[in-house]
């Protein structure tokens, strides 16, 4: 049995939602399923109760001028869930440190504590430009270890100064202090997103490569912190696609690559070609944007790639073939999941009911304190209990 259980995340999906992976998917027959549902509060809270009754234990909010605002959605989603905790990503460009680190301290005292920080660094120059951000790649993860720097120091109670190479903040403080202190969770593959996790990252996140190559980075981080007398929890962003038989699932993976066409693909591809993000390109080469051979390893399929950025792969199998990839991921080394999938609100009942039961069995996962996650089944059905006694 593992020393600590697993830490399974869903996401929410605020730039709206569907069956397809592009909304709407393409040539949908009359009458079928298929339109995009707006990402409303009302439908995120829809997602985030689901995911909380199914027994994840937080959900993943994304940053990015495609998507809404990840700390106000969050901050108005807290009130309609009970224990849930939100997975806040942001980029240091857009906002101050000191501003940072107030907001985080806010919404602990708000939530009760159900805070997590994804610190996106920004990958695409041209988007950060958008927001006034006008440095390139290494200055951006330079500015990050000065930004989180600042905000660490802040919730130690501390009063900052600093006069560094990006920011610069004079007799910085909080009147109030985070509680508890939020975990950062930080992503990237390039040199400089190593030694800024090392340095800070509570949780170094990774998308899903192939077991082995997973291996690998872990590696690479683990030393780099132990280098500077730390320790890194690990955690993976995949997609998913489970279902009682292999073949349903992988039916339905391929409805989804069916309902792409070739120009969205090429589409998609030519401007992810530009992209200046190492975890970008290592999710291209995944499947070289072609359509044949998407299977990379054993239930890991990179169809979600060809026409999405980021996160590019799925596992797709049965609850057991699932639950058997998930537990190679943490023999590699990985601690916490941070799961999806199309449409996100059934997929989490899929993954909830159909996995983590799985997972459950040998110890790999248990349910969060206070997730309520079994069934009565003696109850479901009508006098049933009755025929019991």
């Amino acid at each position: 049995m593992p020393d600590a259980p697993l830490t399974m995340h869903w996401f929410l999906p605020t730039m709206g939602d569907g069956r397809h992976l592009v909304g709407g998917g393409h040539g949908n027959a009359t009458g079928s399923a298929g339109t995009i549902r707006p990402a409303s509060i009302g439908y995120l809270t829809q997602v985030a109760r689901a995911a909380e009754q199914a027994g994840f234990d937080g959900a993943l909010t994304p940053t990015g001028a495609w998507c809404e605002d990840a700390w106000i959605t969050t901050a108005m989603l807290v009130a309609h869930t009970e224990r849930l905790k939100f997975l806040v990503a942001f980029r240091p460009g857009s906002i101050s440190p000191t501003l940072a680190a107030q907001q985080a301290a806010s919404f602990q005292r708000h939530s009760g504590g159900r805070l997590l920080l994804n610190v996106v660094t920004g990958g695409e120059s041209r988007e950060q430009r958008a927001y006034g951000d006008f440095l390139d790649k290494d200055a951006r993860y330079a500015r990050t270890g000065e930004f989180l720097s600042v905000v660490t120091r802040l919730w130690r109670g501390e009063t900052v100064d600093l006069d560094g190479e990006h920011l610069r903040v004079e007799a910085a403080s909080l009147s109030r202090l985070p509680d508890p202190v939020p975990p950062v969770y930080f992503g990237g593959s390039s040199p400089a997103a190593g030694d800024i996790a090392a340095e800070h990252a509570d949780v170094y996140l990774t998308w899903g490569e192939p077991v082995e190559q997973v291996r690998e980075k872990v590696g690479w981080i683990r030393k780099l912190a132990a280098d500077r007398g730390r320790t890194v929890r690990f955690g993976i962003r995949l997609h998913v696609i489970t279902r009682d038989t292999a073949a349903e699932a992988w039916a339905q993976a391929q409805k989804l690559l069916d309902a792409l066409d070739p120009d969205t693909i090429a589409g998609v591809q030519q401007g992810l070609a530009a992209s200046e993000s190492e975890g970008q390109r290592r999710m291209r080469a995944l499947h070289g944007g072609s359509r044949e051979n998407l299977t990379i390893a054993p239930n890991l399929w990179a169809g979600v790639g060809l026409v999405r950025g980021g996160a590019g792969t799925a596992l797709v199998g049965s609850h057991t073939e699932v639950a058997d990839r998930i537990a190679d991921y943490h023999a590699a080394g990985i601690d916490e999941f941070v799961l999806s999938g199309y449409p996100h609100l059934e997929e989490a009942w899929w993954m909830g009911e159909g996995v983590l039961p799985v997972l459950r069995e040998p110890g790999l996962w248990s349910p969060p304190d206070g997730a309520v996650v079994e069934a009565d089944e003696a109850r479901s059905v009508p006098f049933a209990a009755d025929y019991r006694r």
